[in-house]
């Protein structure tokens, strides 16, 4: 005959592991997430996208201020448009069916920061943009002018037209394929797969610590 005696209160111990496995999980999970987003980060830095970019992703974790069996962290890019796109490398075509417009250093810079628009450009220079078709290669809207001290194309000062030139100041394209610079799933995949081993070694260091 086999005897079984429980010593201690089965209750108690029950709800002490099950708290030592809340603990777990979600420290766990909680060390995922925040991993994560700082290999997130660090690939978007070594891709040369910039410290800016990286910093939009973020990490939140579920329940908040509480463990649980069921915890849960999501991370995610506050500019998931641009950082999408450099996940995928996808095939950018312009919305209206013409032309993509791709501005030359000539261009110099938009007055908001960023790139330049052919209008925005036209009105600050007081000069217009010629269209030139090229059936190999980009076609051209060029400015007939002169490049100034920092390479940018600007109105000639001379009155014989001395030093006149044509500056290519946008670059006409139909379509450009973005080329694909960080592979976000990799990342995501090996965080995941740690998680299992993580849960365990948290849960028996939580009982003997």
């Amino acid at each position: 005959m086999i005897r079984l005696e429980v010593l201690g209160d089965i209750g108690a111990m029950m709800a002490a592991e099950i708290m030592a496995g809340e603990r777990a999980v979600t420290k766990a999970v909680g060390d995922a997430g925040t991993g994560l987003k700082t290999a997130w980060r660090g690939q978007i830095i070594s891709a040369g996208l910039g410290q800016r970019l990286a910093r939009t992703i973020r990490v939140a974790q579920y329940p908040k201020g509480k463990p649980s069996l069921n915890a849960a962290a999501l991370v995610w890019s506050q500019a998931p448009v641009v950082v999408g796109a450099h996940d995928t490398g996808p095939l950018i075509r312009s919305r209206n069916g013409f032309w993509l417009v791709i501005p030359t250093p000539a261009a110099g810079k938009s007055a908001r920061g960023g790139r330049i628009t052919p209008g925005e450009w036209e009105r600050r220079r007081g000069m217009r943009l010629r269209f030139i078709y090229r059936p190999r290669g980009p076609s051209l809207l060029v400015a007939e002018g002169r490049l100034n001290a920092r390479g940018v194309g600007v109105a000639s000062r001379s009155k014989t037209g001395r030093g006149l030139t044509t500056v290519p100041i946008f670059l006409l394209v139909p379509q450009v394929k973005l080329r694909k610079r960080l592979d976000l799933n990799r990342d995501a995949k090996a965080a995941l797969d740690r998680i299992p081993r993580t849960i365990v070694t948290n849960w028996v260091e939580g009982k003997t610590g």
